[in-house]
């Protein structure tokens, strides 16, 4: 029996729907770093040849690793470095960014950020001694946006200069290699994670500032493009408050009252 035209239009709205859900789904799913116990973290130490390696995976001598300039623990903002403010309901947090080390983020970052495309983005995703995450005008989870890379979602950019250590400011990814766009979260977790250092190698002052906090799992596989250096205590009070299961995966992390940015200061730019 042959279908009557008149119903089609409402048959291919319907499927637009669930095709629009089905992809925001995805979307949320992707877009989340993983908060992963030891037993999940990377494990590759060398090379074929027997050589260790860093997190880019490339050879690298402890040595060499700890002669490396460590721009995330100093609180000072270089010359090759800019700066933020990012205003938010619980106060402000002062984060230094690094040009030089983590191009496309931060270029994607300040571009947005002077679009005020921040402004009123929610701390989505909340979970205590992990992370906050935001970078989503929707507050879902599901949206972003890209700049750079002629508009399209951009490669996680791995640096053995940074990582992962309490205070840091890092892009959310789908997991895919060219996924990063405006999603970003603040490394919040205090407690000493050192025991929990994947075996691949690191600077030993690295090593050490996870003793405070940080998430050594995410190292390799998240943007780390700015460090926290006013305002953790903003940040600490975001990741405190009280959350509810999200209604979509049963995580505990939707705040029941979130917290938003009022807006991002550019302190100091850069030209790209």
């Amino acid at each position: 029996m042959a279908m009557n035209k008149k119903h089609t239009p409402i048959l291919f709205t319907l499927f637009g729907v669930i095709l629009v859900v089905v992809v925001g789904l995805l979307i949320f799913f992707a877009n989340r770093p993983k908060s992963t116990d030891s037993t999940n973290q990377t494990t590759q130490t060398t090379t074929q040849s027997g050589e260790p390696t860093a997190i880019n995976g490339k050879k690298v001598s402890q040595a060499s690793l700890d002669k490396l300039d460590l721009p995330q623990l100093s609180n000072t903002v270089g010359s090759d470095e800019a700066e933020v403010q990012i205003q938010t309901t619980a106060g402000n947090i002062n984060i230094k960014l690094f040009p030089k080390l983590a191009p496309l983020a931060v270029e994607n970052f300040l571009t947005l950020a002077k679009q005020d495309y921040y402004k009123d983005n929610e701390f989505f995703r909340v979970i205590k001694d992990f992370m906050i995450q935001t970078g989503d005008p929707s507050n879902q989870g599901t949206g972003s946006k890209s700049v750079v890379n002629d508009n399209q979602p951009f490669a996680t950019e791995i640096s053995n200069k940074l990582y992962n250590i309490r205070g840091a400011l890092s892009l959310a990814n789908t997991g895919q290699p060219n996924s990063s766009s405006s999603q970003f979260f603040i490394v919040q977790s205090s407690q000493d994670m050192s025991s929990q250092l994947s075996t691949f190698l690191r600077p030993s002052k690295i090593e050490a500032a996870y003793k405070n906090g940080g998430y050594p799992s995410l190292d390799g596989s998240y943007t780390v493009f700015g460090q926290v250096i006013s305002g953790m205590d903003v940040v600490d009070k975001i990741a405190s408050g009280e959350v509810k299961a999200n209604t979509t995966s049963g995580e505990q992390s939707s705040p029941v009252k979130a917290e938003k940015i009022t807006g991002v200061k550019v302190i100091k730019d850069w030209k790209f």
